[in-house]
């Protein structure tokens, strides 16, 4: 039998430094930082603002799989195969996600027996988001 554990998730995306940004608020993970190591990388590839930067990555800070957000040239156009979901520590975090940058799809209790709401990141992948209780 094997046994593996979950390493990553990876977001293919139009730019991935913003959506690294929206994602690392969210979850309370941190955008990886760049040493002079990763900063001269960046500059042999042609890169000179990691803002540019094709592949970035967030961490969380208490262990748990990184997620990455990787340039692609093609635009999201249909829904995703696969999602996340997000555990809110307030029903107010709805607005902030909004403020963020999300949209909101289908707000909590539009259908009867979902504990959630639909949202969309601003680059448009779909995730859950669970107000507590």
């Amino acid at each position: 039998m094997v046994t593996s554990r979950l390493r990553a998730v990876v977001f293919d995306c139009h730019h991935p430094v913003s959506l690294a940004r929206f994602w690392a608020a969210t979850l309370g993970y941190q955008v990886r930082a760049y040493d002079d190591a990763e900063l001269q990388r960046l500059r042999m590839e042609g890169i000179d603002d990691p803002e540019d930067d094709p592949s970035v990555v967030i961490d969380p800070v208490d262990g748990g799989p990184s997620v990455w957000f990787n340039r692609v040239p093609e635009a999201k156009t249909v829904k995703n195969r696969v999602h996340i979901d997000v555990d809110l520590d307030d029903a107010a975090d709805i607005a902030a996600l909004v403020a963020r940058g999300a949209r909101l799809l289908r707000p909590h209790g539009a259908v009867p027996d979902e504990e959630w709401a639909i949202m969309a990141d601003p680059e448009g992948n779909e995730f859950c988001a669970f107000p507590p209780g």
